[in-house]
């Protein structure tokens, strides 16, 4: 799978490995770890490590959680088997956590998570003291936590400095190194190819003696003819072997740029594409969705948040199944990416199976593809060889190609590589149609969300603007509430002074004195 020669992780490094699905991430840290034996070499630990794996079975775990840990992560202290997904992923996270290791390794530990836990998991990361090496395509928290990034490709590991956007700068630069050295080797090797080619014809057409030449002439005439064919030829040797030299270097591969024509967004007359109103849901005793109420406009792209469990995959539910307090537009065909779908034909190839349902071409569909990470004889896969995350992507490529005019997707970024999302948020960014969408990764939405609906408390509620906008308008309110409090602190602060001053009775003055330190030690905090 990969071959390492030597590899070293120091004290306080925090590493992201990243790397194409099946280029054995998951693998390099189970050998870290010593889960996984490699078949040759050996790995050494000078520490005491924690892990946080991808795998259910959690027999390893024998560590209570640390009641603080558990408390922040929402889990219990002892793990149970009637968890959830997410449950599961935040016990494996709190009882590493609590184990106080000087070094852990953790495997895509946000998987299942909700925005607000990979936040927390975020800040966790940040502050751990220890060394880290994590597997994640949340290239948010590679940003903010990683000193360092392991990439595996065609079995090697290479080894770049800083974070995620970092190692991006660092790759462009790499690829226009090696186009101006590709650049540079064909332009040579054509002027040395032609510089022989025009040599041995010289030495060819060398003139043979004239037959009317006298002897002595002919001799001077041979002598001079055969030293000029000489130097042509040597010439032609010293050619060849500067040819022969020549290092050899691969054309580097060529990045797509976007060309997708979304033609078929249209079709859409009313402003309103999809409107709920006074939306109730709700399981057993536990309520979804009280007296909600939303509207989806044509041409917006809104991705759907809200903490785990909240109803998000439930609203998309409701909408595609037209329930009754849902309008939906009569000239609305809506295309639903859902998690864990996976209704391909097997015995098909990648290209029929989209084929099969498109209404495009395909030419048009093969460039598709291609933005999608299937190229050239990438789209003859059977589908029944197709690992998760490229059956995610012809999933989606199906429903981007079909004629649907307003997609619905749910999680569309599971089981998909960093390369893949990019590519995907590349696609989607042109998307020119209607969109709802769920999705736990920030520069994702951030990428491709127009507007966000938030589910709280039962309720829906739009705003204009991607993720990051949001933070930083939430962040602005709290500083300004803060900042609000501080001034009624300041305020009641002189009037509590100004009582004291004045005040004679020694309880009155006891009084006033405790409120004073009450408050002096509430604007420290």
């Amino acid at each position: 799978m990969f071959r390492i020669d030597r590899l070293t992780l120091a004290e306080g490094e925090k590493i992201g490995v990243i790397g194409q699905n099946g280029a054995g991430k998951s693998t390099l840290l189970g050998i870290m770890a010593g889960k996984v034996q490699p078949e040759e070499g050996y790995v050494s630990r000078y520490c005491k490590f924690s892990s946080i794996t991808q795998l259910d079975s959690l027999e390893d775990i024998r560590q209570m959680v640390n009641p603080v840990v558990g408390r922040q992560f929402a889990t219990r202290r002892n793990y149970t088997d009637f968890m959830s997904g997410g449950e599961r992923t935040r016990y494996k996270i709190a009882a590493a956590l609590s184990e106080e290791s000087s070094l852990l390794f953790a495997d895509e530990p946000s998987a299942n998570l909700d925005i607000k836990g990979t936040a927390l998991l975020q800040s966790k990361l940040q502050q751990f003291a220890g060394a880290l090496v994590v597997v994640s395509h949340d290239r948010e928290l590679l940003d903010a936590v990683c000193t360092g990034i392991w990439e595996l490709e065609d079995g090697e590991v290479k080894v770049y400095r800083g974070n995620y956007t970092s190692y991006c700068r660092q790759k462009e630069t790499e690829q226009k190194r090696r186009e101006r050295e590709y650049e540079n080797y064909i332009q040579e090797k054509n002027q040395l190819e032609v510089a022989i080619v025009d040599r041995k014809s010289r030495s060819a057409s060398t003139r043979k003696t004239p037959k009317r030449m006298g002897n002595s002439e002919a001799r001077l005439h041979k002598m001079g003819d055969q030293k000029a064919k000489a130097n042509l030829n040597k010439a032609v040797k010293s050619l060849e072997s500067r040819l022969d030299k020549l290092a050899i270097k691969e054309k580097p591969k060529e990045s797509l740029a976007v060309a997708f024509d979304f033609a078929n967004t249209g079709g859409l007359y009313s402003k309103v594409v999809v409107r709920g109103e006074k939306i109730s849901k709700k399981f057993g005793n536990r309520v979804i969705f009280e007296a909600a109420e939303f509207s989806l406009l044509k041409g917006q792209k809104v991705a759907l948040l809200g903490d785990n469990g909240c109803g998000k995959t439930t609203l998309l539910n409701m909408i595609d199944k037209r329930e009754a307090s849902i309008y939906v537009s009569a000239k609305a065909r809506i295309g639903y990416f859902r998690q864990g779908m996976d209704d391909l034909e097997l015995n098909k190839s990648v290209l029929d199976n989209i084929m099969a349902t498109t209404i495009y071409e395909e030419g048009i569909i093969r460039n598709l593809l291609a933005q999608l990470l299937f190229r050239r004889e990438d789209v003859f896969k059977q589908a029944c060889i197709l690992s998760g995350g490229e059956r995610t992507r012809v999933g989606l490529a199906k429903i981007i190609a079909s004629e649907a005019n307003v997609l619905f997707l749910d999680e569309p970024t599971n089981y998909l590589d960093l390369p893949s999302v990019e590519a995907l948020e590349t696609v989607l960014s042109a998307y020119q149609g209607t969109m709802l969408f769920v999705s736990h990764d920030r520069q994702f939405i951030d990428k491709v969300a127009t507007h966000l609906m938030i589910i709280e408390s039962g309720k829906l509620s739009l705003l204009q603007g991607n993720y990051s906008q949001y933070i930083n308008h939430q962040n602005d309110a709290k500083n300004n509430k803060t900042q609000e409090e501080q001034i009624i602190l300041d305020y009641r602060l002189s009037e509590v002074l100004s009582r004291l001053s004045v005040a004679k009775e020694k309880e009155k003055v006891a009084q006033l004195e405790r409120e004073y330190h009450e408050l002096l030690a509430r604007t420290r905090q």
